[in-house]
């Protein structure tokens, strides 16, 4: 390839141009240059739109926008108030319980910090929790339920890496629930230390809230359980979702006009068609990547440097770091056909793979300087850059700590996939 041609790429790169096109180009120029048809390209697209996981992408995504245009994260929010609020840290702990369960049916870190961060960071003002504090936790959650089903980079990364959208989802359940554990322990350490007051428990507040909520309740119990429970796969589920939202937010709350739904859908769909087009011309790219024997090449480099699994897993989560904290879609598109023939050579569970890159995915969102978690708050919150990266350097560390357990124990991440009726 000509030192001319990488020159006009790195120029195109710069200057903004598509990520689509210019992967497409360099997997064209590449395939043309090795002397192979560039019908090779198009056929990865033939290869992806024959995919049975696919259609979960479209229809998990319309049902996250639904979501986020109706009242679900009000009703969402004061139910948790009123579950946890009397505990001490319970607010804070309600805030996280929210945003990790909206942001698993989202799919989108943006979302859960426009529409439920205006919403929580209020209210642990008025509780009393510490700007820095609550700055913190809301930049943090705002990726928090990315391990939960039916989370779009789960389905994502499945689909690339080639593996068990049901595993994958099984896989990250576990870490996830531990992530939001180690942070609700921490968020009732800072209560406890600034003398935060839990409020009083009603059983008539958390009425109203469960009533408020009852047509929404279901809805993590019907699609994460069907899922786990082997009753329906995840794109049975997607439909299940999307059908149960349209007809619980347009017809029984009237949060969402039927005349409003061709706009969301609209919206949702523009972001379905940009991720399927990177993720085609992608695959092209990866195809010759392939071919090339690049995953064989890295893999006898690194093992002339690194010996072992563990220092592999090092590395690979200090990579994933800065990877995920640049760009989330394309690292799983471009990384995960690369990174997972090496780890296979070090002996690691595709599966746990999977589980620790969206682990790294999690945390690469709110990691300074460029995570996209601390560009959303600051502007949500008109709170300068680095004051935010003080503000989420403790939920940082907690968060890194949990990632060096699901690391070196694969238990955590292997469990619930060996004890689960997943075809």
């Amino acid at each position: 390839m000509s030192a001319l041609f990488l020159l006009g790429f790195a120029a195109l790169a710069a200057a903004g141009a598509p990520v689509f096109a210019l992967l497409g180009a360099l997997a064209l120029a590449l395939f043309h240059g090795a002397g192979i048809e560039s019908t090779a390209v198009i056929i990865e697209l033939a290869r992806l739109a024959s995919l049975p996981s696919l259609i979960a992408i479209p229809l998990f995504t319309f049902a996250g926008y639904v979501l986020a245009e109706s009242g679900a994260p009000k009703r969402l929010v004061d139910l948790a108030e009123a579950l946890f609020g009397w505990l001490p840290g319970g607010v804070a702990v309600a805030g996280l319980c929210a945003c990790a369960l909206f942001t698993a049916f989202t799919g989108a870190s943006g979302v859960t910090i426009i529409a439920l961060g205006g919403l929580v960071y209020p209210l642990l003002r008025r509780q009393g929790y510490p700007e820095a504090f609550s700055l913190g936790l809301v930049t943090t959650t705002g990726s928090l339920g990315l391990l939960f089903p039916p989370s779009l980079p789960i389905i994502l990364y499945a689909l690339v890496g080639k593996i068990s959208v049901d595993k994958l989802f099984a896989a990250a359940a576990v870490p996830g629930v531990l992530l939001l554990a180690a942070l609700s322990a921490y968020s009732v350490f800072i209560a406890r230390r600034c003398g935060v007051r839990p409020g009083e428990f009603s059983w008539r507040a958390v009425g109203r809230a469960a009533r408020a909520a009852i047509w929404e309740l279901p809805l993590p119990v019907v699609v994460v359980g069907g899922i786990y429970g082997g009753l329906f796969t995840a794109s049975d589920a997607a439909a299940v979702m999307a059908f149960y939202v349209v007809v619980v937010e347009a017809a029984v709350y009237r949060d969402v006009a039927w005349g409003d739904l061709p706009r969301v859908a609209r919206q949702s769909m523009i972001l379905v068609g940009a991720i399927m087009i990177v993720l085609g011309c992608a695959l092209g790219l990866t195809n010759y990547l392939i071919d090339a024997e690049i995953p064989g090449r890295l893999f006898s480099f690194l093992h002339a440097h690194v010996s072992g699994a563990w220092g592999f897993l090092a590395l690979l989560n200090v990579f994933l770091l800065v990877v995920n904290m640049i760009e989330i879609f394309s690292a799983i598109i471009i990384v995960v056909p690369i990174i997972v023939p090496v780890a296979a050579q070090y002996g690691i569970d595709p599966v746990h793979l999977g589980a620790l890159f969206l682990l790294n995915l999690e945390i690469g969102y709110m990691t300074p300087p460029l995570g996209l978690n601390l560009f959303l708050s600051s502007r949500r919150f008109d709170a300068p850059l680095p004051r935010l990266y003080r503000a989420v350097a403790p939920f940082w560390l907690v968060l890194t700590a949990a990632l060096l357990l699901v690391t070196y124990v694969p238990a955590i991440s292997l469990w619930l996939p060996a004890h689960l009726p997943i075809p």
